[in-house]
């Protein structure tokens, strides 16, 4: 133990000479010398103790100095690894290049920002001579993917942690085909990385993208495109532009205001009243505790005052890179509905597939259509899949599962009309393959407005879609752990619950049916009892059926430290108890909380109310 303990000490140390070499950002260096100077073991540990791991989702991690966190150099041995492997992966890289976008974040102590992260990712590729489309200007996530399949490049990057806290950044990595990157592309970069830890020659002179002829800036045609191309999607135009509903928006500091408006403007709507305190990006997050819509009510204080004063029915938020998106609305009673991602899942669905079918009254083309969910979203298209004929598949848990999958059906002459996740993300247009908030908050918009012109609210056409294709009702949450051991413990007793090898055949009163798990491969439901879906050792995650019709989902988080679940009851077309319905799945969740959690014994933190 004490050994190990030590050559652990020698490699952090190795890692941090290896660091004052090196680096040339001087507030980083700063930090370093202090670290080494004062023999902090702990804090050296801390920042040299392990690299950040280069995953599917890319990178995402806190701001500052060290190997394990994001800053300068990171980003210059992260970047020149991505270069080297797609320069073995792609023939004419150096014709097509790359795209890079950033959002707005910064963190002044060690002098990162997503910008200067860019611009030195830039400096990288062209040094290699390669071309890079730079954006000028903070852009929503989805600008990247769409730039990357509009202009035909080789990959895009851009530089954001999304809804994290302030103090993290992140920089996330799409393939040529317009998604977000998959296996073995993840693992091949991470050992490209590796092996070119050492800044090249003029990994540090970012004043070679300046008046370079390899450097180019896609904002002014792309800020053009992008909203051109999402108006296939407007179909009630007079509608938009006569309409008494109003509509409140918050970027939550984030870099979605610009772009909100634009597509509203490109719809034909007024604009969308804005959140004042929110509307300008703002690293630091100042009046949220989390950068995050998907925390509910908390986040959208302010925009729920602002809705009151101007007489607004719905809020749309974006988080802070604009790829997710929540909806809310005001009731009759005056209180403010919170829309699930599910649910909003559901109305979009329904939404999409009826202004499709508008446009395509004959009942063959229905056979090429298709919708896509992720295994740990709501079912409920499923449901509106069996009902009108068109195809319905489930991935596994993100968009880079579903993204991939489109491509591939669209590759093959189908169509993808629309692709959602619980987590309040959305893909409502096949010009990006991926979540999009933008597009988003103006399609829920525009079915708003309709749906106003038959004096029908959305929860009132929630409710109609759950008659019509049966009541899907579902409840998710985690808990926070830190201990990678008591996670890991966590799963593998509920491998091991009635001895060697044996899942649990009950969760308090709700008896089990059906096992999936997708880290080992076992599938209870298969003939030969192996999963369908592709699993993954590297991550934890377990489904349970239930007798009662309830499915329940386990997994760990692959950027924070979280083991989150998600439950659902699912009844038939016209079983319209509600209330019956959710008062069992409550049930269902605190049983699966108290037996397969076992929060006290596992100490883990409850989310914060």
């Amino acid at each position: 133990m004490a050994a190990a303990a030590t050559e652990q000490a020698k490699r952090a140390e190795a890692a941090a000479a290896d660091w004052l070499r090196w680096d040339r950002n001087p507030k980083t260096i700063e930090i370093v010398k202090q670290i080494v100077a004062k023999g902090n073991s702990e804090e050296l540990q801390r920042c040299f103790g392990s690299r950040m791991e280069f995953g599917t989702a890319g990178l995402r991690a806190a701001m500052g100095a060290g190997t394990s966190q994001m800053n300068d150099l990171t980003i210059i041995q992260t970047t020149q690894g991505f270069c080297r492997y797609l320069e073995k992966s792609c023939n004419d890289l150096k014709k097509k290049g790359v795209v890079i976008g950033f959002d707005a974040r910064a963190h002044p102590s060690s002098g990162g920002s997503s910008k200067r992260f860019a611009r030195l990712a830039a400096t990288t590729f062209i040094s290699q001579g390669v071309p890079v489309y730079l954006f000028s200007s903070i852009v929503p996530t989805p600008f990247v993917p769409y730039t990357v399949t509009h202009l035909k490049l080789s990959a895009g990057i851009m530089v954001t942690a999304s809804h994290n806290p302030k103090q993290d950044n992140g920089y996330k990595v799409y393939w040529g085909n317009g998604t977000q990157i998959i296996s073995p592309h993840d693992k091949g970069i991470a050992q490209a990385i590796e092996e070119n830890l050492e800044p090249w020659p003029q990994a540090w002179e970012d004043s070679v993208v300046e008046k370079n002829p390899l450097l180019h800036d896609p904002f002014p045609s792309i800020n053009k495109d992008y909203f051109k191309d999402i108006q296939r999607h407007c179909f009630y135009r007079d509608l938009n532009k006569e309409t008494k509903l109003k509509f409140v928006h918050t970027s939550v500091h984030g870099v979605g205001h610009e772009f909100v408006q634009s597509a509203f403007k490109a719809f034909d709507f007024s604009p969308p009243f804005a959140v004042p305190e929110q509307k300008e990006p703002d690293p630091e997050f100042p009046t949220v505790k989390y950068p995050n819509p998907e925390e509910g009510k908390g986040v959208l204080t302010l925009s729920f005052a602002l809705a009151e004063k101007v007489g607004a029915q719905i809020v749309v938020a974006n988080d802070p890179d604009a790829d997710r998106l929540a909806v809310a609305e005001k009731q009759e009673s005056g209180e403010w509905k919170v829309f699930s991602g599910n649910e909003l899942g559901a109305l979009l669905g329904w939404w999409i597939f009826t202004c499709w079918k508008n446009q395509n009254p004959d009942p063959g083309a229905v056979k090429d259509i298709y919708m896509l969910s992720s295994t740990v979203s709501s079912k409920i298209l499923r449901a509106i899949a069996l009902k009108e004929g068109f195809h319905f598949e489930e991935t596994l848990t993100g968009f880079k599962w579903m993204g991939n999958r489109a491509k591939q059906l669209g590759d093959q002459g189908k169509s993808v009309l629309f692709a959602f996740e619980e987590s309040i993300g959305y893909m409502c247009s096949p010009v990006v393959l991926d979540k999009d908030g933008v597009s988003a908050a103006v399609i829920t918009a525009e079915m708003a407005t309709l749906l106003a012109t038959k004096n029908l609210s959305l929860s009132q056409q929630l409710k109609a879609v759950y008659n019509e294709y049966g009541c899907h009702t579902t409840k998710a949450s985690y808990f926070i752990c830190y201990d990678q051991k008591t996670i890991k413990g966590l799963f593998e007793r509920l491998r091991h619950y009635d001895g060697k090898d044996t899942y649990p055949k009950t969760c308090g009163r709700f008896s089990v049916s059906g096992i999936r798990d997708l880290t080992t491969g076992y599938d209870s439901n298969q003939p030969d009892k192996k999963a369908v879906l592709p699993t993954s050792k590297s991550s934890q995650m377990i489904t349970f059926t239930f007798s009662n019709g309830g499915v329940a989902t386990m997994r760990t988080s692959g950027t924070e430290p979280k083991i989150k679940y998600y439950a659902e009851l699912c009844a038939p077309p016209g079983n319209s108890d509600f209330e019956k319905l959710k008062k069992e799945l409550d049930e269902l969740v605190s049983a699966i909380e108290k037996y397969f959690f076992e929060p006290e014994k596992n100490k883990l933190q409850a989310k914060p109310e």
